[in-house]
């Protein structure tokens, strides 16, 4: 008799698919096997992300919430850029990484109200 846990492994990810042109990304949110290659067909596509800023600076991001929820209840797992977005997104708690960039990028921002009260 073995005492052994079985442990199953989720056998579903939910990751990018990179489409675009050279030097012009854009992802596909989709539900694949874990081990498929990223040009096979996706189970569903949950959602679809434009990394590269339109003319108001906003990055696009377009995802079905109630599909990625069933997906999770189902055991499939997120790639880690994909947990960072749904941080961003406020489905899932922020990642650390995320945070500790946010900290840096604010404390190597030059002070605007420094440099101006300098130059009077």
């Amino acid at each position: 008799m073995s005492f052994r846990k079985s442990r199953t492994l989720p056998s579903m990810a939910i990751r990018f698919v990179r489409l675009g042109c050279t030097n012009r990304p854009f992802y596909h949110i989709v539900v694949m096997n874990i081990r498929a290659n990223q040009h096979e067909e996706p189970i569903e596509q949950v959602g679809s992300y434009d990394p590269l800023p339109n003319v108001n600076n906003e990055k696009l991001v377009a995802l079905n919430f109630d599909r990625i929820r069933y997906w999770m209840a189902n055991g499939a797992r997120f790639s880690k850029p994909l947990e960072e977005l749904l941080g961003l997104a406020g489905f899932l708690p922020l990642h650390p990484r995320t945070v500790l960039n946010a900290w840096r990028n604010r404390l190597n921002k030059p002070d605007e109200e420094g440099k101006n009260e300098n130059k009077e």
